[in-house]
């Protein structure tokens, strides 16, 4: 027999829906509030359509004389009333104050309530009313917590009692005449029709579950990567490269390997800003990026220090391997065609590198490094100096 309780799944695709979207986006609030007020009309259209359903297996029994005709037009008009009164609750956003917005718990209670009240009302097919409570019971689970569902479970037990223990009422399931056999069958093809939807739904859910962990787990590590990016020029930022920086003084410790870095400076980059203005800064300064990261090793690390002043972390290269490899990079600079940003333009580089000793710490091996850049600079810049 079909009931309100096959509104509960459509709630919860859409509330794990737009628990994605609200984490992948950041919809303003009221477009949250929109989208949850259509999603509950959509359950609560769901919800009239199993009562009209219901309903109409109610006057299959009301045509073969087992029940008034009043039971199931007071049946549909009772669950209307229900729908009605959430529905007026969602259009005018009180729903909207509680964390379950849904309300779920109390929509549970009230369409227990109709089933037992019509299992009191009609006790000739009170074995309709009776499944169709595991049903609610089995889509509103979905959506409650353990201890919403401890409540309405206890709740449904106080209402179940009286019945069946403290009454002689005479639940049954009538099935003496042809018609009636024929309501009882449409009662449980709706019944098997709704569990076999439970089934398909929960299949559909753990689906959504993983794709939704998956984009999770992407979205996290592209959050990460770009927590650890400087957002111009895609190099490592200065936070990022300072942890790899120690990392490296680490490893070159544990494995007595050399470790050298150096600090590169883009010389007269003020002047650049100046004179082209500093969206031509900026993508000097990218492709300055972009030309390191294509002509260093795998191994080495690039990350911007600060403005126009980038750090460069080469393990496993002594001092006269690292100076080699600067000047080689100081070369590629300088030969780059930078006219084709500005006419006459042209850029170059200066640096200063440092060896990692026994006694340095970080502070000392960069200090090192930015002294041998000042040097660097005082001899006219376009140069690489060693400490």
């Amino acid at each position: 027999m079909s009931t309100a309780a096959s509104s509960f799944a459509k709630p919860i695709a859409g509330e794990l829906y737009l628990a994605g979207r609200q984490q992948a986006s950041d919809a303003p609030m009221s477009a949250v509030v929109a989208r949850r007020v259509v999603q509950r009309r959509q359950m609560h259209a769901v919800q009239a359509v199993s009562y009209l359903l219901g309903a109409s297996t109610l006057l299959v029994y009301s045509y073969a004389g087992t029940i008034s005709i009043v039971i199931p037009s007071v049946y549909f008009l009772c669950g209307l009333t229900a729908i009605g009164f959430f529905s007026v609750l969602s259009e005018t956003n009180v729903s909207d104050r509680f964390e379950d917005h849904y309300l779920t718990v109390f929509q549970v209670g009230a369409h227990v309530a109709i089933q037992l009240g019509f299992l009191l009302a009609a006790p000739k097919i009170g074995f309709a009313f009776i499944c169709v409570l595991f049903l609610i019971f089995g889509f509103g689970a979905l959506r409650m917590t353990s201890r919403q569902a401890t409540t309405t479970w206890t709740l449904a037990i106080i209402g179940l009692v009286p019945v069946f223990l403290f009454s002689d009422l005479p639940v049954g399931m009538p099935v003496g005449t042809q018609t009636e056999r024929l309501a009882a069958m449409l009662c449980f093809v709706l019944i098997i029709g709704q569990c076999a939807f439970v089934g398909l739904f929960g299949s559909t859910l753990r689906k959504m579950l993983y794709r939704r962990s998956i984009e999770l787990k992407e979205a996290y590590k592209r959050i990460e990567e770009l927590a650890e990016l400087d957002e111009l020029t895609g190099a490592s930022n200065r936070r990022c490269i300072m942890r790899m920086l120690d990392e490296e003084i680490g490893r070159a410790r544990r494995t007595g390997a050399s470790c050298s870095i150096a600090l590169i400076d883009l010389d007269w980059f003020k002047r650049v800003n100046d004179a082209h203005g500093h969206p031509t800064g900026d993508e000097v300064l990218r492709t300055f990026a972009i030309t390191m990261f294509a002509n260093i090793r795998p191994i080495d690390r690039f990350g911007r220090y600060g403005g126009e002043e980038f750090l460069l972390i080469l393990p496993d290269a002594p001092p006269h391997s690292a100076c080699r490899m600067l000047e080689r990079l100081r070369a590629i600079i300088a030969d780059l065609d930078w006219s084709a940003f500005s006419p006459g333009m042209r850029v170059t580089i200066s640096a200063g590198v440092a060896t990692l000793r026994a006694d340095d710490n970080p502070d000392a091996f960069l200090a090192r490094a930015d002294s041998a850049l000042y040097t660097a600079k005082a001899q006219g810049r376009n140069r690489i100096a060693s400490a």
